[in-house]
C-alpha cells in the first residue's frame, strides 16, 4: 500500500497540515499543525487542530510524532495542544536553537526562556532516521527560509515545509533573520535531487490567480515548471530574483505572535502575575 496522507487546508493562513499514516498500520504523524488566532482580539481557538483530532480518533489512529518543518512566521503551531489531546512526541530540526537565540534577543524574552531546544521532545540531526510505526523517515536539512528548516522524506513522499511552493507559487522568502537566499537555492537542489516521481507535500498555498488550493506536486513538476527554480535556473539568477522579490514583501500578518509561540513548540509564554500570558510587540525592530 502507498503511504497514506490526508491534508487539512486552513484558508485564513493558507497553511496545509498533513496527517501521515504508516502503510497497513495505525501509527501516524501530524506535520505543521495550526492553532487558530484572531489578531484583533488576541484570542486563540482550536478549530483547525480539532479537525485533525476528529480524523485521528475516527480512524482509530495512534499519534507517534507531531512534527514541525520549522518555526513558522505565518501561523501558530498547535503542537502542544495536540500532544495533550493525542499524545506523541514533538520533533523539529536541531537548528531550532539558532532561531531561538535570534528571537530571544529580538523579543527580549524572559530570562528563563531556554535556547537549547528543550521545549521540544526531540531535535533531529541532518540525515537522522526515525520511525512512524513501521514507516522509516529520513530528515533532510533544507535551510535558507530559516536556519531550522528541514524536509521529512518517507517512501515516495517528502514534506518540504515552506521551502518550495506549488510550481506556480515559486519558493519561500529568505529575508527573515537567519535566512539566506543562496542557502535556500542549495537546499532546493537537495529536494530536486530526489527521484522525479517523489511526491512533494507543501505547507502553504496562497492560490495564485485565485485558483483552488493545492498542496501536492512532484519533483519532476518542480524541476520543469517552478517559476523560481524550474528549467535549470542557476544560483546567481535565483539569488538576484529572490533578493529583489523579498524587498517588496510586507511583514507576515501573524509573524509577531507566531514566532513567540512556535519557538516554544506551540506553548504560550508564561503567565504574568495577573495570570495572563502576553505577546510582546517590539517597536521599530522588525
Amino acid at each position: 500500500m502507498q503511504l497514506s496522507v490526508e491534508s487539512f487546508f486552513d484558508g485564513a493562513t493558507g497553511t496545509v497540515s498533513h496527517l501521515v499514516v504508516e502503510p497497513n498500520g495505525r501509527r501516524c504523524a501530524i506535520i505543521d499543525s495550526v492553532l487558530d488566532y484572531e489578531a484583533a482580539s488576541g484570542r486563540t481557538r482550536t478549530d483547525s487542530a480539532d479537525r485533525i483530532i476528529e480524523t485521528v480518533e475516527a480512524r482509530g489512529l495512534e499519534v507517534a510524532w507531531i512534527l514541525e518543518t520549522h518555526a513558522h512566521a505565518d501561523h501558530l503551531s498547535a503542537a502542544k495542544y495536540l500532544k495533550k489531546r493525542l499524545g506523541g512526541r514533538i520533533g523539529i530540526g536541531a537548528r531550532i536553537t539558532e532561531v531561538q537565540k535570534i528571537f530571544k534577543d529580538v523579543f527580549n524574552l524572559e530570562g528563563t526562556f531556554n535556547t537549547d531546544g528543550s521545549q521540544f521532545d526531540h531535535l533531529f540531526a541532518d540525515g537522522e532516521t526515525f520511525a512512524i510505526g513501521r514507516l522509516e523517515v529520513r530528515v533532510m536539512y533544507t535551510p535558507g527560509h530559516t536556519p531550522a528548516c528541514c524536509t521529512y522524506v518517507m517512501e515516495d513522499a517528502a514534506f518540504v515545509g515552506d521551502t518550495l511552493f506549488m510550481p506556480d507559487g515559486g519558493t519561500a522568502r529568505a529575508d527573515f533573520p537567519g535566512g539566506d537566499a543562496g542557502q535556500l537555492y542549495r537546499s532546493i537542489q537537495r529536494i530536486l535531487a530526489l527521484p522525479p516521481e517523489t511526491r512533494l507535500f507543501i505547507c502553504h498555498d496562497y492560490q495564485p490567480g485565485g485558483r483552488e488550493p493545492r498542496w501536492e506536486t512532484t519533483v519532476a513538476e518542480e524541476r520543469e515548471r517552478n517559476i523560481h527554480v524550474g528549467g535549470g535556473r542557476d544560483e546567481s539568477a535565483f539569488v538576484a530574483m529572490r533578493t529583489a522579490r523579498d524587498s517588496t514583501l510586507s511583514t507576515p500578518t501573524l509573524l509577531i505572535p507566531s514566532i513567540q509561540i512556535n519557538v516554544r513548540a506551540g506553548d504560550m509564554p508564561p503567565p504574568e502575575d495577573n495570570g495572563v500570558a502576553y505577546i510582546k510587540v517590539p517597536l521599530n525592530r522588525i
